[in-house]
């Protein structure tokens, strides 16, 4: 089965899993889902990742993060960007969910990183995804 999105297919197992509760979800492996998972461990909406090989291009297993009481820390992951319709944006006009509450995850020519890191970059980008 060829995926012709694998960020996509990552955010849909992510979403799927919160709201089932899982303690971790497993992923395709590629260098921006890897990007993206890092920059979510860096704004504390998951507690790690591993890559883990299989002989192919490698498992992304994603240990997921709740609170105390164990309601959600991610409550909204949406894809932004897409392979029919892609979204650049300038620094000046990067979003900020919630009121900056929220984080958008943006691929620039530093790699993938978030609006926090673009702005004190000042780069601009493509967004990938929108986290709250």
């Amino acid at each position: 089965m060829s995926i012709s999105d694998p960020i996509a297919d990552m955010l849909t197992r992510i979403r799927n899993a919160v709201r089932n509760r899982s303690a971790r979800v497993d992923c395709l492996n590629s260098k921006v889902c890897t990007g993206i998972a890092k920059v979510l461990k860096e704004e504390g909406y998951i507690t790690d990742y591993a890559v883990i090989g299989d002989g192919r291009q490698g498992i992304l297993r994603i240990d997921l993060r709740y609170g105390p009481r164990g309601e959600q820390i991610i409550r909204m992951i949406r894809r932004e960007s897409k392979p029919g319709r892609r979204v650049y944006t300038k620094l000046k006009d990067l979003p900020r969910p919630l009121g900056g509450l929220g984080i958008v995850i943006l691929s620039t020519p530093l790699g993938v990183v978030s609006d926090r890191q673009a702005r004190g970059e000042k780069v601009g980008g493509e967004l990938l995804c929108t986290v709250q």
